[in-house]
C-alpha cells in the first residue's frame, strides 16, 4: 500500500537541478584547472637526437624569429648568465636567492605558472632583488609533444601567472625538458617556430648541469663550467625535488667564472635586449586577469582538496561497511538461530493489512494469509477509502478468519492505527496489500517475540516481480543491500526500519511508542525508532520471507524512493533528540541515526561528485585508473551480492546485471535523495503517491 490521495499537493522544487548542474560543472572546471596545474596528462619527453639542430641558423642557445626562419645567437664574450628552472619553490628558491645575494650575482629564473600561483611571494622576492624572470609554461608540459591548442594555453597561462603573481610579463621562454641546441629534434624545432612566432625569445643553454639528477656537487660544477672565453648560459634548477646539491654547487660555479674573468649578467642583459625583456610591468586588465587566474587556482585547489577529504572518508566507510556486513552475516545466522531454542511459541496473532486501491493484488495477498500454517490467526483488512472495490474483492473471497474494516481515506498510518484498535490479539503482524506471505512466514516472524524485551521483528522482504533489468536490480538491492544491512544492524542492536511489507509487533511496545504516527511518510521507520526509544529491542528474522511487488517503471520507482527518502529525513529529524539521550534511545542516537545519515544521505550526496571525478579522469588521460577502480568496485559488489544470495538460498543468475546497475540505477537513486533533501529543507508537504500495480508477484516453489 502506498496511501491515498491528498489535497495538500505541493509543487516540487525545480531550481535545485540547475544549481546541482552548476555545482557539478564548477567541480569539473576546478578539476580541469587542478589537473592542468598539476601537469596531469603531461606528454612524455621525445628523445633528443640532434636532428633538428641544423634547422636553426647560428648554433647559439638563444633562438628567435629571423628574416629567413629560425635564427640563434649566444651571449656576449666573457659573460655568464646563471638560469634556474622549475620554481619558484618555497624552500629551495629562497636558499638560491640567499647565495646570489651574498655573491652579488644577478640571475634569470624561468618560472612555472602553477608554482607561481602557489608561491607568489617568492616570485616577488626574485624581482625585488634585481633578478629577471622568464616563462617556463604553466604546468611544465613538454611543448614539443603537445597539440597546438595546449601549447598556446600553456604559454598564455604561464604569462598570466607572472601577471597575477608580480604584475609583470616576460618575452623570455624556456621550454620544459630542453637542453643545449645540439639536442634538438624535429619536433622541438616545430614547436620553436610556433613559440618564436608568438614573439618569444627562446633560451636554451650552453651548459646543462643536469643537477636535477643529483649527480653530486663535483659533477654539477664540472657540467656547469669549462674552458674558453665565449658567453655562457648555465642551466640549474631551484625546484622539482631536493636541490641541496645545487645550493652547494652554486658558490663553486660562481667562483670558477669569477676567477676566469667573466661578468655575471641576466639573459636579457647578456643579449643586449631592453631591460624590461624579462620583467615588463603590466597594469589594468592584464594584471586583473592574472590575479583572477591565481584566485581561481587557489579556489580550485581548495575545492578539490576539500571534496577529496570529504569523499575519501565516506568511501573508506562504505568499504568498511561492506566488509562488516559480509563478515558478520554468518554470525547473524547463528545468533538468530539461537533465538529459536526451545519449544515453538505460538500465541494468537492479528494480521493487519492496510489497503488503498489494491484490487490487483489484494486477493493473492489475503489468500496467502489464509493458507498460513499458523494455528490461531485473524486477518484484518483495513480499506482506506478505496475506490476500486478492494473491500468487496476481499469479502467475496469468503475466507474464514478474515474481516474487512472500512474507513475514509486517511493514509497508511491512519489505517494501521484503526487496525491496531480493531485487532483482538496482542501480537500484531503487518504487511502491505501487495505482499504475499509463505505458509510459514508468520510462524517464523513471531518466534523472537517470545523474549519480552523484543518489541518488533523485521521479516525478509523479497522482490516478487523480477522481470527486466529494473526488477533484477531491485531484487539484488533488497538481498545484498537492505537485508544485509538489517543483519548488521541487528547485531548492533539498532535496526531502524521494520519494513511495512513484513513486520511483527508486540502491542505493548507499539503503545509504549505512542502508536502508529501520521507525522512522517515513513511510518515503518518512525514506529521502529519509537519502539527502540521506548526501551524495546528490534530484531531481524531472515527466514520469515515476504514477497512484495517492486515498482516496474522508472517513474514509479522514483515516486517510491522519493517518498522513502523524504520520510527517512523526517524520521531522522523527529528522533534527533536520541543523539543526546542517556536512556534506551542512546543506541539509536549513537549508532542508528549516524548510520542512516552516512549511508542514506551523505553517501548518495557524494555520489555525483564521485562520478564527476571519474568522468574527468576518463577525459584527461587517467582512464586506465578509473576503469581499474570501477572494475574493482563492480567485482566487490558482485562478490557481496553473490554471498547475500547464497545466505538467502537464491539463484546467482541475476548477478550479470549488477555491473550495469552502476551506469543508471545508482544515479537514479542519488538524484532521488537530492530531490528528497531539497524538499525536506524547503519544508514542503509531500503527498502520498499511489504506485501502479500489476499483480505479477511470483513466489518460487
Amino acid at each position: 500500500m502506498t496511501g491515498g490521495p491528498s489535497s495538500a499537493r505541493s509543487r516540487r522544487p525545480r531550481s535545485h537541478w540547475g544549481l546541482l548542474a552548476l555545482t557539478l560543472l564548477a567541480i569539473f572546471a576546478a578539476l580541469a584547472l587542478q589537473s592542468i596545474t598539476d601537469g596531469i596528462g603531461r606528454a612524455s619527453t621525445p628523445p633528443a637526437d640532434g636532428t633538428g639542430a641544423a634547422l636553426v641558423a647560428g648554433g647559439g642557445p638563444v633562438i628567435f624569429a629571423g628574416a629567413h626562419g629560425l635564427a640563434s645567437r649566444g651571449l656576449q664574450p666573457r659573460t655568464v648568465a646563471l638560469t634556474f628552472d622549475d620554481g619558484p619553490d618555497p624552500r629551495w628558491t629562497p636558499r638560491v636567492l640567499d647565495v646570489l645575494q651574498r655573491e652579488r650575482v644577478p640571475a634569470t629564473f624561468f618560472v612555472v605558472g602553477s608554482r607561481v600561483a602557489q608561491n607568489p611571494a617568492v616570485l616577488r622576492r626574485i624581482l625585488a632583488e634585481g633578478h629577471e624572470v622568464g616563462n617556463h609554461t604553466w604546468s611544465h608540459t613538454d611543448l614539443s609533444a603537445t597539440q597546438g591548442w595546449r601549447r598556446n594555453l600553456e604559454l598564455s597561462l604561464g604569462q598570466l601567472g607572472l601577471q597575477g603573481g608580480a604584475g609583470v610579463r616576460s618575452a623570455l621562454l624556456r621550454p620544459p625538458y630542453s637542453s643545449t641546441p645540439d639536442a634538438l629534434n624535429t619536433s622541438d624545432v616545430s614547436a620553436l617556430r610556433s613559440e618564436t612566432d608568438a614573439g618569444y625569445v627562446v633560451v636554451l643553454t650552453d651548459r646543462d648541469t643536469e643537477d636535477w639528477q643529483r649527480p653530486g656537487v663535483p659533477r654539477i660544477v664540472q657540467n656547469g663550467t669549462g674552458p674558453g672565453n665565449a658567453g655562457v648560459i648555465v642551466m640549474l634548477h631551484d625546484a622539482g625535488g631536493d636541490r641541496s646539491q645545487t645550493v652547494q654547487a652554486l658558490p663553486l660555479i660562481i667562483e670558477h667564472y669569477r676567477a676566469a674573468g667573466y661578468r655575471f649578467v641576466t639573459v636579457s642583459a647578456g643579449l643586449g635586449l631592453p631591460p624590461t625583456a624579462g620583467d615588463e610591468r603590466v597594469s589594468g586588465i592584464q594584471a586583473w586577469q592574472g590575479s583572477a587566474l591565481l584566485v581561481a587556482v587557489r579556489l580550485a585547489h581548495a575545492m578539490v582538496t576539500g571534496i577529496a577529504w570529504l569523499v575519501l572518508p565516506l568511501g573508506l566507510l562504505s568499504l568498511l561497511r561492506t566488509m562488516l556486513v559480509v563478515l558478520l552475516a554468518r554470525r547473524h545466522v547463528r545468533v538468530s538461530t539461537g533465538r529459536l531454542v526451545g519449544a515453538e511459541w505460538l500465541p494468537p496473532v492479528s494480521v493487519l493489512v492496510p489497503a488503498y486501491n489494491e484490487a490487483v493484488g489484494i486477493a493473492q495477498s489475503v489468500r496467502s494469509l489464509a493458507a498460513s500454517d499458523y494455528p490461531e490467526l485473524e486477518v484484518v483488512v483495513i480499506d482506506d477509502g478505496s475506490t476500486d472495490g478492494t473491500a468487496e474483492i476481499v469479502r467475496r473471497l469468503g475466507l474464514p478468519g478474515v474481516r474487512v474494516v472500512q474507513q475514509a481515506n486517511g493514509g497508511k498510518s491512519a489505517a494501521l492505527r484503526t487496525g491496531t484498535r480493531e485487532a483482538r490479539h496482542d501480537i500484531l503482524v503487518m504487511l502491505d496489500g501487495d505482499t504475499v506471505f509463505e505458509p510459514d512466514t508468520i510462524r517464523r516472524l513471531v518466534q523472537p517475540l517470545r523474549d519480552p524485551q523484543v518489541g518488533a521483528v523485521s521479516g525478509n522482504t523479497k522482490v516478487g516481480n523480477r522481470k527486466g533489468l529494473l526488477g533484477r536490480w531491485q531484487h539484488l538491492e533488497y538481498v545484498s543491500g537492505f537485508n544485509l544491512d538489517r543483519r548488521l544492524l541487528d547485531l548492533l542492536r539498532c535496526i531502524t526500519t521494520v519494513p511495512g511489507a513484513a513486520g511483527a509487533f508486540r502491542r505493548q511496545a507499539v503503545e509504549a511508542a505512542g502508536g502508529l504516527s501520521t507525522d512522517t511518510l515513513a511510518e515503518d521507520t518512525d514506529i521502529t525508532m519509537a519502539i527502540l526509544r521506548a526501551g524495546y529491542s528490534v530484531v531481524h528474522e531472515e527466514r520469515a520471507r515476504a514477497w512484495t511487488e517492486a515498482p516496474s517503471s522508472v517513474g514509479d520507482l522514483w515516486r517510491q524512493r522519493y517518498r522513502w527518502g523524504y520520510g527517512t529525513l523526517q524520521c531522522v529529524w523527529k528522533h534527533r533528540a536520541s543523539v543526546f539521550e542517556k536512556g534506551p534511545g542512546r543506541r539509536l542516537g549513537r549508532v542508528g541515526l549516524p548510520y542512516m545519515f552516512a549511508f542514506q544521505v551523505l553517501l548518495p550526496l557524494a555520489a555525483p561528485v564521485i562520478d564527476i571525478f571519474a568522468l574527468h579522469g576518463l577525459l584527461t588521460g587517467d582512464g586506465q585508473r578509473v576503469v581499474v577502480l570501477w572494475l574493482a568496485y563492480a567485482a566487490l559488489g558482485v562478490a557481496t551480492a553473490a554471498y547475500a544470495l547464497h545466505l538467502d538460498g537464491e539463484r546467482y543468475g541475476p548477478l550479470w546485471s549488477l555491473p550495469l546497475q552502476q551506469l543508471f540505477y545508482r544515479q537514479l537513486i542519488y538524484l532521488v535523495v537530492i530531490q528528497s533533501l531539497v524538499s525536506a529543507v524547503a519544508g514542503l508537504h509531500l503527498p502520498w503517491h499511489k504506485l501502479e500495480r500489476s499483480g505479477d508477484v511470483v513466489v518460487p516453489a
